[in-house]
């Protein structure tokens, strides 16, 4: 039980001073006292308090050791088996804020909030500062059943709603950004005389033309590998397919269009993989040629988008097209879609010959 100490302060006034201890085999493991202006105040504070002590675990989680939101970004990444590089850069951007050097108990939703605005006093748009905030919440909310870091989920929920009512942080915007068949022949005849210039360069005209007539994002391309190929049904497996939910082991098996099985005949069967070439080489060669071209505000990834909007132009449904896409919703699947036109504008294009010759 606590003990209530009453003592003269200098102004003349009293103040009740309640002090609880806990020992455990004889020895002192807590000691904690806190002062009120009323005797009532402090036996109250004092019932509390020790029923707050007395729950199972709760002495030895104040005197763990302090940890800080730092301690706990470097758990989750090195627990995590697989991690977006987006995420991954973000969270150790995170780390390197005055925000991570913060013990865990004592972060608020007001701490959170405050880093938003950092954020966006640095320049970053509510959409960047929403993508980090939801990587950040993804820390929070395991913290504490995975490392036993007091980070409160509940601080970080209240941050979220109120930073989106302040229209701090916002979803990020969709893309309808699609190569023109100009912009395309550009890029084609670039990547061809880059090809003849420098034979060991990446066959970046036969990638950029295998992500649009297979949709396939760009890490999934340079995963494939010849056992992936199931070329009589026309269908490839595509591991480790990106989902929200499922980060490992999401192995699908996708429609080949025609085209795409026709560009994966052309690839030497020389290593395991069909293009074995990294997605940093990869985005940084078409991002090259874009400025060098003078293309604005064209993205590799903008080349699934155009391989999907390319299959529902031709009429297939939302089914047929998600057999290729390996979408499992319309919700995710319309953020590809911009219909601009009817009937398949690649009839007849003359590069798909060139690069599979």
């Amino acid at each position: 039980m606590g003990t209530i100490t009453a003592r003269k302060r200098k102004n003349g006034t009293t103040g009740f001073t309640a002090q609880i201890v806990r020992k455990k085999g004889g020895v002192i493991v807590w000691r904690e006292a806190k002062t009120f202006s009323k005797k009532r105040e402090a036996v109250a504070w004092a019932a509390w308090r020790e029923g707050e002590l007395d729950r199972p675990g709760a002495i030895d989680q104040l005197n763990r050791p302090a940890a800080t939101l730092a301690d706990a970004i470097d758990k989750y990444l090195a627990d995590k088996r697989t991690i977006g590089r987006t995420k991954e850069q973000v969270l150790r951007t995170i780390s390197a804020h005055s925000i991570a050097s913060k013990t865990d108990v004592t972060i608020r939703a007001k701490d959170i909030v405050s880093f938003a605005d950092d954020l966006l006093a640095g320049g970053r748009k509510p959409q960047t500062v929403g993508n980090y905030i939801s990587h950040l919440a993804a820390v929070f909310r395991d913290a504490k059943v995975a490392w036993g870091i007091d980070l409160d989920y509940a601080e970080m929920q209240v941050a979220q709603r109120t930073l989106a009512r302040l229209e701090k942080i916002a979803k990020s915007d969709e893309r309808d950004r699609r190569p023109t068949l100009t912009e395309l022949d550009s890029i084609m005849q670039h990547f061809v005389d880059r090809q003849a210039r420098a034979p060991q360069s990446s066959p970046m005209h036969k990638i950029v033309a295998f992500a649009i007539f297979s949709t396939r994002r760009q890490e999934e391309i340079t995963r494939i590998t010849w056992a992936d190929l199931d070329d009589q049904h026309s269908r490839i497996l595509v591991r480790d397919m990106k989902h929200p939910g499922q980060k490992k082991g999401n192995d699908v098996w996708v429609e080949l269009p025609p085209e795409a099985l026709r560009i994966i005949r052309s690839m030497p069967k020389t290593v395991d993989r069909i293009f074995p070439f990294g997605t940093d080489a990869i985005s940084a060669a078409f991002t090259r040629a874009c400025q060098f071209l003078g293309i604005d505000d064209l993205r590799f990834h903008d080349m699934r988008h155009e391989g999907v909007s390319r299959l529902f132009e031709m009429g297939r449904t939302i089914p047929l097209t998600a057999s290729v896409s390996g979408h499992r919703s319309w919700n995710s699947l319309k953020r590809y879609t911009s219909i601009k036109e009817k009937g398949d504008k690649y009839v007849g294009w003359p590069w798909l010959d060139r690069i599979c010759a």
